[in-house]
């Protein structure tokens, strides 16, 4: 497949995943192991790093949750053209979670760079250096730049909206499951998933999207955490749990139909995800059906 602009789709997968606690490590650990670089587009010229078409360009792992809010958000916007994107293979191929294929970039925008060469990156093409890491401020420059072919995603007056669920999802979604699913998990980390999850099922009665009538950046956000609780935290969590998880009909309904769309199920490599999450998985794994059958993602 070529590692270029349109190479988010057709791709299918199964649900197999590492026990979760190493899996969390193994989807965090890039992103988390060093500071990030925070360059941003704009007008600041602080940064000196305007909005102008095919300056940058996109490095991308399918397989990683911060990559993939990257990518939806990049689709969603119909960025091909205007941010070109290359495709980094599924798995690193640095032992720290790194890319060899970013190394010169890294090197470039930090003498001996401490830590890996890692994905996500958004980089300057004329200066051949790397703008930013921080998925986070990726997203939010690539709606607010390059985004005006359509509504915005992140619109002003919600953005504090925006930011409480993309938190609700990281610590008490995605957090809450690995720490669920790990060995002597509590009752804590069950409480705080099921909570959360009855807040966006409560939200989703409202409209067909967590803000309303509009898709908007929480979306995005929320639809990569499930995919993950989906693929990689479940198979961990107990049959009870798992159950219990499962019934919420709004919030599943709503995974599959935004995995139905192009710019969502396309986006993620399933079989990546599998390889890179399956180190020490058990029989129960490979049997257990994903609440987003692999019949939802885009062809």
């Amino acid at each position: 497949m070529s590692a270029t602009a349109n190479a988010f789709s057709g791709f299918s997968g199964v649900a197999t995943a590492m026990p979760v606690s190493a899996a969390s490590a193994a989807s965090a650990a890039p992103q988390d192991a060093a500071p990030p670089m925070r360059g941003r587009i704009g007008t600041d010229p602080r940064y000196g790093h305007y909005a102008v078409p095919r300056r940058y360009r996109l490095y991308l792992s399918a397989t990683c949750p911060h990559c993939l809010r990257i990518a939806v958000t990049h689709a969603v916007l119909g960025l091909a053209e205007t941010v070109p994107l290359t495709l980094l293979p599924p798995v690193p191929d640095r032992a720290d979670g790194g890319y060899a294929a970013l190394d010169a970039l890294y090197e470039a925008s930090s003498h001996q760079h401490p830590g890996p060469s890692a994905a996500p990156v958004l980089s300057d093409t004329w200066a051949g250096r790397v703008v930013s890491t921080y998925a986070p401020e990726i997203v939010r420059d690539l709606a607010a730049r390059f985004g005006e072919g359509r509504g915005p995603l992140r619109p002003c007056a919600a953005a504090a909206q925006i930011d409480a669920l993309a938190r609700l999802c990281d610590r008490d979604v995605e957090g809450a499951a690995a720490r669920a699913g790990g060995a002597g998990a509590g009752p804590a980390a069950a409480g705080a998933l099921l909570g959360a999850l009855a807040e966006l099922e409560h939200r989703l009665g409202k409209g067909p999207f967590l803000l309303g009538a509009e898709l908007s950046a929480a979306d995005v956000h929320a639809w990569v955490t499930l995919l993950m609780l989906d693929r990689v935290h479940l198979p961990h969590l107990g049959e009870a749990l798992a159950g219990r998880v499962a019934d919420h009909p709004r919030l599943w309904a709503y995974a599959r139909r935004l995995a139905g769309e192009p710019a969502f199920g396309g986006a993620p490599d399933l079989d990546g995800i599998a390889r890179r999450h399956h180190t020490g998985c058990g029989a129960r794994d490979a049997g257990r059906a994903p609440l987003v059958p692999r019949g939802a993602y885009a062809r």
